[in-house]
């Protein structure tokens, strides 16, 4: 195939991208070159609010045949979570014939070198950029954000997580020179003389096992960081989230047959209902790296039965907030209020536990009550939410019946603070809308720690009460050896708290956010600055992104010639 998008090309539009990104994750400062406002995007040829929507909405109903090797059929079937059927059709493959095809074009992939990928690489996101208008719908028709969201995280924070993965890739690749001319003294002999070739070479075929909740953000850093390192990357999107990670899929392989290389280095792998082909794909011999997003179930199962593969997983955990005093309360209220409601708290790093003494708080406002700050925090909430219009602008919707069950159920597990409500959506009135419930649970009686020791995904949160702050660090511990964590939260103006709470997150590794009052949030993580998870607890045995979640996609390979 004759390459219309030339190296000297790639390098001079993506190149300075490529730097700026480098030097993001070596000072963690702010920095994105993706525009977060909607209004930021229609110039230059790329879809605008308007346009994208179209798009979309031409999208709905037809076949999106990717032209890959070993098409046996075709296959549907996504409903959106706001009660529209979307229609698409994507191709089913043939294992025994899409994997060797994908293989195939990975030596001219290798042998392209750190740089080209990554900047072939930027070229896919740079195209995906200029289509998030459309790629957020996308997003919220599968994942059940609301727009938003979807426009935010599904676009311009996941093509920052897909570019920060090129960047520790590129990084780690280049870290060995290419060649070395290495000379041994023998006294009065003639020195040894040796010339020394290093070729980063991939491990082999990557696997990405997308999630419902977030396909584009957990799915782009495996995607990258496996093809950035030179490795083909068979993609298996949730099956009721395929539409984004297929246009995904797409736009990669028009990219990569522009630039000379095989379109099949990338592909799609769909399924049809109740298929269930995760587990096959995992264990089959092609597949040496896997990437998934889930529940803690299948996570530990990929994580014992795929032995062939370096596993990446990002799992579930019981999120923790502990509220020991406030310098600040409402400031506090507002901040949990939003974090416990955004995306109906469907985030693997919403909080689910707020562990608060039975004695109360100090605050600036005077001392609080256990009870106190319950009904505050639930009347904050409702504050937040009582206008229906903002509530479905925040909420988004209920992404399937399990969750909606698991929020059913939670009324009934101890006293409630805040109960749900149903809130109509009159664009969607399909779509399944509830606010958060809150429950309160006394810490020290065992049949409530089934209850807050145990992950509830969805809008749901306990508030424990506990003896004391020391008790809340011990439990915090617990909570993160036992279950894991993502995010961890703390509330403390006593200096004693913070630290114990600090040692306690430094030694079972999890990521903390210390007395959050503005716009940032505990479940909030910004690319080039903030590890997402941290691999150390059992959350995730995986960080996005760091070092060594792109090392290990590629080995050193070293061949030595006689001077």
């Amino acid at each position: 195939m004759a390459a219309e998008l030339t190296a000297h090309q790639l390098i001079a539009a993506h190149r300075p991208t490529l730097d700026q990104a480098l030097e993001a994750i070596r000072t963690r400062a702010y920095w994105s070159p993706h525009p977060e406002h909607p209004k930021a995007y229609g110039e230059d040829g790329s879809l605008d609010m308007a346009a994208g929507k179209a798009a979309f909405d031409a999208l709905l109903g037809t076949r999106l045949d990717l032209g890959q090797p070993g098409t046996d059929g075709f296959v549907g079937g996504e409903v959106s979570p706001y009660g529209i059927e979307l229609g698409v059709e994507y191709p089913h493959a043939d294992l025994d014939v899409l994997l060797p095809a994908m293989k195939a074009g990975q030596k001219a992939w290798r042998d392209a070198g750190a740089e080209i990928r990554a900047v072939v690489c930027l070229e896919i996101l740079k195209r995906i950029s200029d289509r998030t208008h459309e790629f957020a719908h996308a997003v919220m028709h599968t994942s059940g954000q609301a727009f938003m969201m979807a426009f935010q995280a599904g676009g311009p924070h996941a093509q920052d997580r897909g570019l920060e993965a090129v960047a520790y890739a590129y990084v780690e690749q280049v870290r060995t020179p290419d060649t070395a001319e290495w000379t041994k003294p023998q006294g009065k002999r003639d020195p040894f003389a040796l010339t020394k070739q290093f070729t980063p070479v991939p491990r082999g075929t990557g696997l990405v096992i997308g999630c419902n909740t977030f396909p584009t953000w957990n799915g782009y850093p495996g995607l990258f960081a496996s093809l950035a390192t030179g490795n083909a990357v068979l993609v298996k999107p949730h099956p009721r989230a395929v539409l984004p990670l297929a246009l995904t899929v797409q736009v990669a392989r028009d990219v990569l047959g522009e630039a000379g290389f095989d379109p099949n280095l990338v592909a799609l792998a769909a399924e049809r209902p109740g298929e269930g082909i995760a587990k096959t794909l995992a264990t089959r011999p092609e597949i040496r790296i896997i990437d998934y997003t889930g529940s803690t179930e299948f996570g530990d199962w990929l994580e014992a039965n795929a032995r062939q593969a370096q596993v990446y997983t990002e799992k579930a955990g019981v999120n923790t907030v502990l509220v020991e005093s406030a310098g600040d309360y409402k400031g506090m209220l507002s901040n949990l209020a939003f974090s416990l409601s955004l995306y109906s708290g469907q985030m693997c790093t919403t909080p689910q536990n707020l562990l608060i003494p039975r004695d109360g708080i100090r605050t600036d406002e005077g001392p609080k009550t256990f009870d106190e700050v319950v009904s505050d925090l639930a009347r904050s909430v409702d504050g937040l939410l009582g206008d229906d219009a903002r509530a479905n602008a925040l909420l988004g919707a209920i992404v399937n019946p399990d969750v909606k069950a698991r929020l059913e159920a939670a009324a009934g597990l101890g006293e409630v603070a805040l109960a749900s409500r149903e809130i109509v959506n009159p664009e969607f009135p399909g779509a399944v809308v509830r606010t958060p419930v809150v429950v309160k649970l006394d810490g020290a009686k065992p049949d409530a720690e089934a209850a807050y020791m145990s992950e509830c995904f969805g809008p749901v949160s306990f508030a424990v009460a506990v003896d004391s702050a020391a008790d809340a660090v011990e439990l915090l511990r617990r909570t993160i050896r036992e279950k894991g964590a993502m995010t961890v939260g703390a509330y403390t103006t006593d200096e004693e708290v913070e630290q114990a709470v600090q040692e306690v997150c430094l030694e079972e590794a999890a990521q903390l956010s210390l007395n959050l009052v503005g716009g940032v949030y505990v479940n909030q993580t910004a690319a080039f600055s903030d590890f997402h998870g941290s691999g150390g607890n059992p959350a995730a045995n995986s960080a996005l992104c760091d070092g060594a979640f792109v090392a290990n996609r590629f080995r050193v390979v070293e061949v030595r010639r006689e001077a």
